[in-house]
């Protein structure tokens, strides 16, 4: 009882100062371009930080050290392939999209999506995006929900449904109150709660197990030979699929648009340099250590029911409760900064994109208020009817936005550009696949579902572009 009236007490400490910044950024909010890019005007250290901690989610610290636990080392690939995907978007991509989107005075990923299409075909890729996007962050949005609801309900023994609406609840606050502002700067404090999560949990079950050589001895006697594999015990081709499946992972980003919405907030060239180094350590620090805290915890722990149990078995077995508090807000942090930066670019989409904060005498600031009420209804609506693995539905909702937008994003920002109804076939290849492949069995590393969405869908542009250019011109007389 005593453990749980510490845990009360920091999170509520917590969640009000989260709300207390949304009030404050509330101030700072006059129209649509300070709502949804904080007027352009993102320091370093909040674009990478809150870009960290927004791609991350629950699923670095619970899923990733899971992962560790029970596949052992070979969970590397996984950690390398988001590595890897951060490298490419903050040194090739964001200068470009932060340059194109100034140039274009672009808002949002669709209007950048949608740059040069008029009339009947800008709509189609218009609502197709927004289609895409909504369709993904609810069920997305609606994982964080659950994911906060499981952690709510197992430590204070409350139902699920109540669980789920506290967390929800909050999230909607703050972000329907500062918009840009608040998410970024709740997504900085909550990013810096997870590094420093990163960096004390595996400290401490490494010390635990004796350090590195306590590390590999412990693996060796608790674990099979499969497990102690950089790939998994198999033969060639299941090794190629284990190591090219953990790192296509990485190709999610290219596509995601509450990712790719920092880059174009940046403030300046300059910021963009130091954010990216901030990112990359950020990176290198909660995906390296959640791998040792898998790996670790295997051998504190070794009889664990649930694998993704492991962060909140080690915490609860090696720290004292006040520090133990602070790590579960750590994870409600991981949580809330993905949902709250997706419920913002989703209202973008149907307030901004699809045109309704024009309608009469509405104001697109007002319309996205209202349009992040409906989307959190209906996420956790989603959480509580339709339930699926929370960790399972983000990867789903992560393959397959980076599959429908990521091979126009490096096109586009490479020089080339594509015809209307190219990029609607595109998108709609990239999707599509991605909800197929998902329903389709496993391959080893689930190659198929992770890396042949994308390159189908890359495969589509650049061919409609060849046939274009081979195509004959019409004489003109």
């Amino acid at each position: 009882m005593e453990r749980a009236n510490i845990v009360i007490t920091v999170l509520v400490i917590y969640q009000v100062v989260l709300l207390g910044i949304g009030f404050w950024a509330s101030r700072r909010t006059t129209d649509g371009k300070d709502f949804f890019l904080a007027g352009r005007q993102l320091g370093p250290v909040v674009a990478g930080v809150s870009y960290a901690s927004s791609a991350s989610s629950a699923w670095t610290l619970l899923g990733l050290s899971g992962i560790a636990y029970a596949a052992g080392v070979s969970a590397i690939w996984v950690a390398a392939g988001s590595i890897s995907g951060m490298f490419v978007a903050w040194w090739w991509i964001a200068p470009r999209l932060m340059q194109y989107s100034r140039t274009h005075d672009h808002m949002t990923l669709t209007d950048f999506l949608a740059h040069g299409a008029e009339g009947g075909a800008r709509r189609a890729i218009v609502y197709l995006s927004s289609l895409v996007i909504i369709f993904c962050f609810v069920f997305y949005i609606a994982a964080q929900f659950q994911g906060a609801g499981n952690m709510f309900s197992s430590t204070f023994d409350m139902s699920l449904p109540a669980s789920i609406g506290i967390g929800a609840v909050v999230i909607m606050i703050y972000t329907f109150l500062g918009g840009f502002w608040a998410v970024s700067v709740t997504d900085t404090l909550q990013g810096i709660l997870m590094a420093i999560t990163a960096l004390l949990l595996p400290a401490a079950a490494m010390i635990s197990v004796g350090g590195l050589p306590g590390l590999i001895e412990g693996l060796h006697a608790v674990s099979s030979s499969e497990q102690v594999s950089f790939v998994a015990g198999g033969g060639f081709w299941f090794a190629a699929g284990v190591i090219v499946g953990g790192i296509s992972i990485g190709i999610g980003t290219y596509g995601q648009p509450h990712l790719l919405v920092r880059f174009m907030a940046l403030r300046d060239e300059r910021a963009l340099l130091q954010a990216r180094w901030i990112v990359t350590f950020w990176y290198l620090a909660v995906y390296l250590g959640m791998i040792l805290l898998g790996l670790a915890g295997r051998i504190l722990l070794p009889e664990l029911g649930d694998p993704e149990t492991v962060f909140f078995n080690v915490n609860e077995e090696l720290l004292p409760p006040i520090i133990g508090a602070v790590l579960l807000a750590a994870v409600l942090s991981a949580i809330m900064s993905t949902a709250d930066s997706q419920l913002l670019v989703a209202a973008g989409v149907i307030a901004h994109d699809l045109g309704l904060g024009h309608l009469g005498r509405a104001s697109l600031l007002r319309v996205s208020r209202v349009v992040i009420v409906l989307l959190v209804a209906a996420a956790v609506a989603v959480a509580l009817y339709l339930p699926e693995s929370i960790f399972n539905r983000v990867l789903f909702a992560w393959i397959a936005l980076g599959s429908a937008f990521g091979p126009l994003v490096f096109l586009r920002l490479a020089g080339y550009d594509a015809a209307p109804a190219a990029i609607v076939l595109s998108i709609l290849t990239g999707f599509s696949l991605s909800v197929l492949f998902y329903l389709m069995p496993d391959t080893p590393g689930e190659i198929l579902e992770r890396l042949a969405p994308f390159c189908c869908a890359f495969a589509v542009l650049l061919a409609v572009r060849k046939l274009q250019i081979a195509a004959p011109r019409p004489e003109t007389a």
